[in-house]
C-alpha cells in the first residue's frame, strides 16, 4: 500500500515525532505538555524535531500574564532575528557556553536561499510556533491564536502576515497530567490532538545533541570552533514535504466500514453522557476524531480504519477536551444522591480516566 522505507523511518520516530507528524498531516495543530520540571528540556527537544526530523523553521514564544498582541504578533515573524549562533536549542544545558538565548523568542539558523538575500529573513511567520505557557497568557493573546489558527493570517503594525503552508501552532504547557493541561476554551477545542510527555521516556534528539557537544568539548587537539546548530541545518531532514503530501494523501483514502463509524458514534456518545463529564464533547472534537483515524491507519500500513486505532485516536482527541462535572452538579444529585457518595465516586478521576471508562464500556465490533 504505501512506501515501505519511508514507514520505516515513520515507525522508527519518537512519540514527540509522530505528534508533530500527526498535525503536519492532517494540516492542523496539537498541544504538548509535561511536569514543570522538564518543561526547558521538552522545548528544547521540540526545536531539535522540527530541524532535524522535518526541516522546518521556527520560534519560541514565552508568554507571561503580560504578554501583549504586539508581543504575540511580532514573536511570530522570523524577521527580527538576533545573533545567528544565539539559539543552538542545547544551550541553556551548556551555561558555560559563550552563546546565550534570548528569555522572550527564539529563531533557529536558516542556511542562506534566494528568498533570504544576504542571509536577511524576509519577514514571514515559521512553520512551527511554540508557544510556551500560552496558559498563563491573557485571554486577548489566546483569542489571537485561535484567529491566527482559523484565518492562517495576522496583522502586524505594517502588514498582513499569512502563514506557510507548513504551518503548526503548539502551546507547550506545565502538567501534572495530560488532563490538567489546557487553554481557554474556544482556542483548546481548535487544538487537534493533546500529547503529555513523561520526562522519564527521555528527549531522544537533546541527548543526542548533547552527547555531540560533550564530544567537541573533549576533544582538545581541534582548534575549530563549531557553531551551535549548524550541524542540524545542513543534514537533509528526515522526513520532508513531500513524504508528508504522500501520507496525507494515504489517510484520506483510507476506508471506514459503517461498524467502525457506528463504534466510534457510540464512543462520542458514551463520552457525553458519562456521569464524570460536563461538556468539550463537540463536533469539531468528532471532526478531528475522525481524521486521526485514518491518520494513523496509514501510518500502520493500513488501508482501512480497525477498533484499535478508534481507541487510539480517542485517547489523542479528547485528553485535552474533556470538561469534569463538580460533584454538586452530578446529574444524579438531581434524583436525591447524597454529596459525600457523589464526591468519594468522582474523587482522582480524571479525563485519562473517563476515556479508558469509556472504551470499556463500549463494545467494539468483531
Amino acid at each position: 500500500m504505501a512506501d515501505d522505507g519511508l514507514l520505516d523511518k515513520v515507525h522508527a520516530l519518537s512519540d514527540l515525532e509522530l505528534a508533530l507528524l500527526l498535525c503536519l498531516i492532517s494540516r492542523e495543530h496539537c498541544l504538548v505538555s509535561t511536569p514543570s520540571d522538564a518543561i526547558d528540556d521538552l522545548m528544547q527537544e521540540l526545536q531539535l524535531i522540527a530541524t532535524k526530523t522535518f526541516g522546518l523553521t521556527w520560534v519560541v514564544i514565552d508568554c507571561t500574564p503580560s504578554t501583549t498582541l504586539e508581543d504575540f504578533a511580532s514573536a511570530l515573524l522570523l524577521g527580527n532575528a538576533a545573533s545567528p549562533s544565539s539559539h543552538s536549542p542545547t544551550a541553556s544545558r551548556h551555561p558555560d557556553s559563550y552563546f546565550t538565548s534570548r528569555p522572550s523568542t527564539s529563531h533557529p539558523r536558516t542556511p542562506l536561499s534566494p528568498l533570504t538575500p544576504s542571509g536577511a529573513f524576509a519577514s514571514r511567520i515559521a512553520n512551527v510556533v511554540f508557544a510556551k505557557n500560552l496558559d498563563r497568557a491573557p485571554q486577548a493573546v489566546q483569542i489571537q491564536a485561535l484567529e491566527l489558527l482559523r484565518t492562517r493570517r495576522i496583522f502586524t503594525r505594517t502588514s498582513v502576515q499569512t502563514a506557510p503552508k507548513q504551518f503548526v501552532f503548539i502551546p507547550v504547557l506545565e502538567a501534572a497530567s495530560g488532563g490538567e493541561a489546557r487553554v481557554t476554551a474556544h482556542l483548546n477545542d481548535f487544538l487537534y490532538i493533546a500529547y503529555w510527555h513523561n520526562p522519564e521516556d527521555g528527549f531522544v534528539n537533546l541527548e543526542e545533541a548533547d552527547g555531540g557537544n560533550d564530544a567537541d568539548t573533549a576533544s582538545t587537539a581541534s582548534v575549530v570552533k563549531r557553531i551551535p546548530g549548524e550541524e542540524t541545518s545542513s543534514d537533509p531532514p528526515l522526513i520532508v514535504e513531500s513524504d508528508i503530501s504522500y501520507l496525507g494523501t494515504l489517510s484520506k483514502e483510507a476506508q471506514v466500514d459503517v461498524e467502525i463509524i457506528r463504534y466510534q458514534m457510540n464512543v462520542v456518545s458514551f463520552l457525553r453522557m458519562h456521569r464524570a463529564v460536563a461538556g468539550g464533547i463537540s463536533p469539531t472534537a468528532t471532526k478531528h476524531f475522525g481524521q486521526l483515524m485514518r491518520c494513523l491507519a496509514a501510518l500502520h500500513r493500513l488501508d482501512f480504519v480497525t477498533p484499535a486505532l478508534v481507541g487510539l485516536a480517542a485517547r489523542k482527541v479528547y485528553l485535552h477536551r474533556v470538561q469534569l462535572t463538580p460533584p454538586e452538579k452530578e446529574r444524579s444529585m438531581q434524583w436525591g444522591s447524597r454529596l459525600e457518595a457523589v464526591e468519594a465516586l468522582l474523587e482522582d478521576i480524571g479525563p485519562e480516566d473517563v476515556i479508558e471508562d469509556v472504551l470499556g464500556m463500549v463494545t467494539a465490533p468483531v
